[in-house]
């Protein structure tokens, strides 16, 4: 059985919408509060090297805001090293199907939205 993971904050307005789309869709998932259970370093590194860290960043948020200019410059390993410091850098929600990052945020169309994920 296909088992999908979904990394978010309860309080996040995406991941409420992805929530529910997941429900309204009969999906079943699981869902983990970044807050309370950090993701480890290989966890991210495995999602980094599966999606790429630029689309994980959540350029929107205060802790990406609070980073220096240097960021811009930051490899692949000091942003997934980054991501393991402060989970709230990383974009929400973040669907993992059977151990591997498939999706990060959730603007897709529901078609793309569906072929990620694997629902038909």
């Amino acid at each position: 059985m296909m088992s999908i993971q979904v990394y978010g904050i309860p309080n996040c307005g995406t991941c409420k919408k992805a929530i529910t789309w997941l429900k309204n869709n009969d999906v079943e998932y699981e869902f983990i509060d970044t807050k309370e259970q950090p993701p480890d370093q290989k966890m991210i590194q495995a999602w980094v090297e599966t999606l790429g860290f630029k689309p994980m960043r959540n350029t929107s948020g205060q802790s990406y805001r609070s980073l220096g200019a240097e960021k811009d410059d930051w490899t692949e390993e000091q942003w997934a090293e980054a991501f393991a410091q402060d989970a709230m850098l990383l974009k929400r929600p973040l669907f993992i199907k059977d151990g591997t990052a498939v999706l990060v945020g959730f603007r897709d169309q529901e078609v793309a939205i569906r072929q990620k994920l694997g629902i038909a």
